[in-house]
């Protein structure tokens, strides 16, 4: 991949504290990782719903809705995956700049992956949600019949099964989506960014 090097950068008249203090609230990305099935879309999104009803500025990126735009010329070799999410990455910076609070919902499978996305955020910008389930559950649960594709065949390169995923060695928040429901993953979630002051 070319670096442009005839580009300047542009400081913006209104800044990340500006709209911080219109909001009366912090901007953060709330990152969530983990196996397909897991429930990272599902807590995501009522995350989403909760913090619209607290007037909180808040959006998703979900890996499948970003896939049919933004990076919709992109496979699932590792190559794709990296740069699915160093592109994403980058689109959640933006978010938290705007002041708001930016949830992703991807599997994004490699810690060396996550690491460079949180290397783009400061201090305490950067919220790791793993939700943790078994293969087993994640492959029982199967919403969108992915794995059953995958054992037969019919898609190739599948994190957890031909591909690998590298669990979060120390991540902000871990939810055990096997035993807790999308609402008290939720309630855990906003007590976190409360207990930080981004609420």
């Amino acid at each position: 991949m070319s670096i442009a090097t005839n580009v300047t950068w542009h400081a913006a008249a209104v800044t990340k504290h500006d709209r911080r203090t219109k909001n009366k609230h912090k901007s953060c990305a709330v990152w969530f990782t983990g196996l397909s099935g897991s429930g990272k879309s599902s807590i995501a999104n009522a995350l989403s719903s909760e913090l619209h009803q607290m007037g909180v500025r808040e959006y998703v990126l979900d890996g499948d809705n970003i896939r049919h735009g933004l990076n919709r010329d992109l496979g699932f070799s590792n190559h794709d995956r990296t740069e699915n999410i160093r592109r994403i990455g980058e689109v959640a910076k933006l978010f938290v700049d705007s002041g708001a609070i930016v949830t992703t919902a991807f599997i994004s499978p490699f810690r060396s992956d996550r690491n460079q996305a949180r290397n783009l955020f400061d201090e305490g910008e950067f919220i790791e949600v793993f939700v943790d389930c078994p293969l087993e559950e994640c492959e029982r649960r199967d919403p969108k019949r992915l794995y059953a594709k995958a054992r037969s065949g019919e898609i190739k390169d599948f994190t957890g099964i031909h591909s690998p995923y590298e669990a979060p060695e120390q991540p902000e928040i871990t939810i055990h989506s096997q035993f807790v429901t999308v609402n008290e993953a939720v309630e855990e979630i906003v007590t976190y960014l409360r207990a930080k002051d981004i609420l």
